[in-house]
């Protein structure tokens, strides 16, 4: 089959579309032709080994996944005996960090992993970009214990965390504000904000409302900077770990002195999960946000977009063009 694979670590060009072996699977296993994949922040930070310490993970010297990619939708070509809850033909969309493979055009995954149906009415192209970066935002609102009616922030209103976050939340109820450039702010609005501020005609952190809840959805600010928008007892999350890690070390320290702190959302990545985002878009409370579209053997090329910091919402590969 075909495939986007890396022997080294490094840029977007150590990726080659290749021939590789069509993946087995076993009894309790659901082999998927991939249709769609994405490109995005977690599959460049595996692929480049950065931060280093990464490679604890993934290889010391060289990739033991070579076949990247972790979001995909497709059609169910094969199952293993053991296998009930999934039949040949489904069409079906997931999450497969750890293992990845979605960068080709067949995937094998457990039956009982992050793997659902799709929602009806949505494409491959549509579905295939519904868990990563929303994933993410879910447990920044379940981490951050956001409720109807409290007032959020979310910075970096754009991106594929930040722009499924805008939408979770106006789902739960919450009153939100998002942070974007010029040049998005129609889009963002489209999102069912309820206010906007550009930050490239003010600093957002001098904002005067104040906010139960912060999320720094690019990690590209830190507590010290946002600290002074949070109402009494509100709290500052990032997508990073900030600088000197400081976003794993704050949430322990800060607590101790029972106001303003810092949570760290660690998120699960499970069936339960992928069912959610089906159900809501379904019933049209989500819609990942799509930038651009390219073909498996334009991957570099998509690559090397999501790493120039630009791209709005999420990119998706094409590995089945559709009828």
């Amino acid at each position: 089959m075909k495939a986007a694979a890396h022997s080294r670590y490094g840029p977007p060009d150590v990726v080659r579309i290749t021939t590789v072996d069509k993946p087995s699977f076993g009894d309790l296993d659901v082999l998927v032709q991939v249709h769609a994949t994405t490109v995005n922040r977690t599959d460049c930070a595996y692929r480049a080994a950065r931060p280093f310490f990464m490679r604890l993970l993934t290889g010391l010297a060289r990739p033991r996944r070579p076949v990247l990619g972790t979001e995909y939708a497709g059609v169910v070509e094969a199952i293993g005996r053991g296998v009930t809850t999934f039949a040949v033909g489904d069409r079906v969309f997931g999450y497969n960090e750890g293992a990845f493979g979605t960068h080709a055009e067949y995937l094998s995954v457990p039956h009982g992993g992050a793997i659902a149906t799709m929602p009806g009415g949505v494409t491959f192209e549509e579905a295939a970009p519904g868990t990563e970066g929303s994933h993410y935002a879910l447990a920044f609102l379940r981490t951050a214990g956001v409720r109807e009616g409290q007032d959020v922030l979310v910075y970096g209103a754009t991106g594929g965390i930040g722009s499924a976050a805008v939408q979770l939340l106006k789902h739960r109820g919450a009153i939100v504000t998002a942070v974007c450039d010029t040049a998005n702010l129609e889009l963002v609005k489209g999102l069912g904000v309820d206010r906007v501020v550009d930050y490239t005609a003010q600093d957002f952190t001098m904002d005067e409302q104040r906010y139960d809840a912060v999320f720094d959805a690019v990690g590209k600010s830190t507590f010290g900077r946002c600290k002074r928008l949070l109402k009494p007892g509100g709290v500052y999350l990032s997508s990073e770990l900030g600088p000197w890690c400081q976003n794993l070390l704050l949430p322990l320290v800060t607590p101790l002195f029972r106001g303003k702190k810092v949570k760290f959302p660690f998120p699960k990545q499970d069936q339960e999960m992928v069912r959610y985002f089906r159900d809501l878009m379904e019933a049209g409370e989500f819609r990942p946000v799509i930038d651009r579209r390219y073909p498996l053997d334009q991957i570099v090329d998509a690559y090397r977009y999501v790493e120039t910091g630009r791209k709005i919402g999420n990119v998706v590969i094409t590995v089945v063009p559709p009828d």
